[in-house]
């Protein structure tokens, strides 16, 4: 995580992707799934400057590819359904996602140009464009800035998710009040450099378009770009954020005081949105959070970190509530990571105490009882501890459980 010191004028606050000024969302069944909320719709009253973070992967749904043709746009709404992801669909599913702009801008009354679109769901089948269309233009109708709506909103989006995430804060930037707000999904696919997760940000904030990108870009680095919960990454994935200029703050040009403040906002937005996922990933049971220090580079420090976190055998010794910090030093060995192993040094904690298991490259004998207690709360924190060096990182995961293999043995089923 970028080394950030949070102001005091940050604060939560009710809602979510509605409450910064001049945003309206709703989220309702409209038949893509078989119960559950399927549509998403995001509305700016003004039109937004946009920026944008995408997968990785070279496999990438229409909704990714347009979207990312179409961010350095001012963007009037997100159209966002779940059920079907549209990936692997062909010329059809390019012109169906097409279609999905196509339709909401109508609603808006504005070029599809300004209407960004998402998708999430079972990959090579194609969108029920008449259910769909149907969908948005009666969920249209509903869309509004009161909490139940963000909530709906958040719903929508929603797949093998146990919860929906959603967060909002406010703080100041020169002598007014700014805020943020943000949902997201995901809960299996979920790997560093982007996953199968989806977020949504809105900020009344007025702030130049390449300094939201620098922001954006830099925070998902430290954020959604170092949490896994099972090494898969996926062909929709995305952060989207919106800022439309409600706020009337002076407007944010250069990287000054006022852009600090900012970036640190929305990075407290993204880690929580992080940590959301993190803690609904699928079968999960506890939730890990590795801090590597004492690297000679960040990249170094972030490499170790994301080793630790993916390593099945580290996972499957959290699921057991196992001290096995030999899975860890052997994680940091192959991360590719230069690092000293005899300045390093384990700790393992949780709210029911700390233990150090290695010292500077020796193993420490250790209260194998005090190690379950310490183990068997549901946030760990393992501590890895180098010195070689003044850079740190951490990356955030979870457990490896039995649930997790039976929940994706049945996806489709």
């Amino acid at each position: 995580m970028s080394q950030l010191v949070y102001n005091d004028d940050i604060k939560i606050i009710k809602g979510s992707i509605t409450a910064p000024q001049g945003f309206l969302a709703a989220g309702e069944h409209t038949g893509i799934k078989k119960r559950k909320k399927d549509l998403t719709l995001v509305k700016s009253d003004v039109p937004a400057a946009a920026a944008g973070t995408f997968t990785q992967n070279l496999v990438k749904a229409p909704c990714v590819v347009r979207n990312k043709n179409l961010i350095a746009n001012k963007i009037n709404g997100i159209v966002i359904n779940s059920g079907v992801a549209n990936a692997c669909t062909g010329e059809t599913g390019a012109r169906n996602n097409e279609l999905m702009a196509k339709t909401y801008a109508e609603c808006l009354n504005a070029d599809k140009s300004s209407v960004l679109t998402a998708s999430t769901g079972l990959i090579g089948t194609q969108l029920p464009m008449d259910t769909l269309a149907t969908g948005i233009k009666n969920l249209y109708s509903l869309i509004n800035n009161d909490f139940a709506s963000a909530g709906n909103a958040a719903e929508g989006i929603m797949t093998t998710d146990t919860f929906p995430k959603e967060i909002a804060v406010e703080t100041k930037i020169g002598n007014k009040t700014v805020r943020f707000g943000g949902i997201a999904k995901g809960s299996g696919m979920i790997h560093p450099n982007m996953a199968t997760m989806l977020a949504f940000i809105t900020t009344d904030a007025d702030i130049e378009r390449s300094l939201l990108q620098k922001a954006l870009s830099e925070s998902v680095d430290d954020s959604y770009n170092m949490i896994s919960v099972d090494g898969d990454t996926s062909t929709n994935d995305m952060v989207i954020v919106l800022a439309n200029k409600k706020a009337g703050n002076k407007p944010i040009i250069a990287e000054d005081e006022d852009y600090k403040k900012f970036k640190e906002a929305l990075h407290y937005v993204n880690i929580n949105l992080a940590k959301q996922i993190v803690t609904d990933g699928e079968g999960v049971t506890r939730f890990m959070e590795v801090h590597v220090k004492g690297a000679v580079t960040k990249q170094d420090a972030k490499s170790i970190a994301k080793s630790i976190i993916n390593s099945n055998l580290v996972k499957t010794a959290i699921f057991g509530s196992d001290a096995n910090w030999g899975r860890i030093i052997c994680a940091a060995g192959y991360s590719g990571a230069k690092f000293t192993p005899a300045g390093a040094s384990i700790e393992f904690s949780s709210t029911a105490g700390a233990i150090i298991t290695f010292m500077r490259g020796e193993p420490v004998v250790f209260d194998e009882e005090k190690a379950l207690q310490v183990l068997k709360e549901k946030e760990i924190k393992i501590l890895l501890t180098l010195e070689d060096g003044k850079a740190e990182a951490i990356a955030r995961g979870c457990d490896l459980s039995y649930e997790y293999v039976k929940i994706n043995g049945e996806y489709r089923t």
